[in-house]
């Protein structure tokens, strides 16, 4: 018996990585979760914006950014600014606001090209995983582990987890598209 347990373990990993990096486009309205994958150096190891401050929604398109140490403001605002994700910062004495501009059609359409690269990037990932577990129960296969029946049904259920995979990426696709077209 071939045990999937692993694979769908992996599966669920690249999932979760293609949501992350959907998370992290910004829609043109104000998401506390683009900040996620931005961290800075603080007190000599690496911490996320949101492990350091407060971070809340002041309106459709501003987020207010209010860290715990004052001292660290101007490194938030340099890393976001660092980033490149088309966001604006400005500064205060309490913390600082991040601008997301109004998208544009070509703006938007570029965040659709960008959508569509993540989620190649996702389908390659699960197609490797496809190939090393079918190269995997090839040669138990042919290490007389089980027959050549087995042997094709293990794979047909290999096809099977790499299909639900490639539908719930395109579902995550579409959903993010129609929230960045509006």
């Amino acid at each position: 018996m071939y045990n999937f347990n692993q694979v769908k373990e992996s599966k669920e990993k690249i999932i979760e990585w293609l949501l992350k990096e959907y998370s992290s486009i910004s829609t043109g309205r104000a998401s506390p979760q683009i900040l996620d994958i931005i961290s800075i150096n603080m007190y000599g190891s690496r911490t996320q914006i949101a492990h350091c401050s407060a971070i809340s929604i002041e309106d459709a398109r501003t987020l207010r950014v209010s860290p715990w140490d004052k001292n660290i403001i101007h490194d938030i605002e340099k890393a976001i600014n660092e980033a490149d994700l088309g966001l604006s910062v400005s500064s205060d004495d309490q913390g600082l606001r991040v601008h997301f501009p109004m998208l544009t059609t070509e703006t938007r359409a570029k965040l659709v090209k960008v959508l569509k690269e993540k989620l190649e990037d996702a389908r390659v990932k699960i197609r490797s995983l496809r190939e090393d577990t079918n190269r995997d129960i090839d040669a138990r296969g042919k290490d007389s582990e089980f027959g050549e029946d087995e042997r094709m049904k293990y794979r047909e259920e290999m096809q099977k987890i790499t299909d639900e995979a490639n539908a719930e990426f395109e579902n995550l696709f579409e959903r993010k598209e129609k929230e960045v077209m509006g």
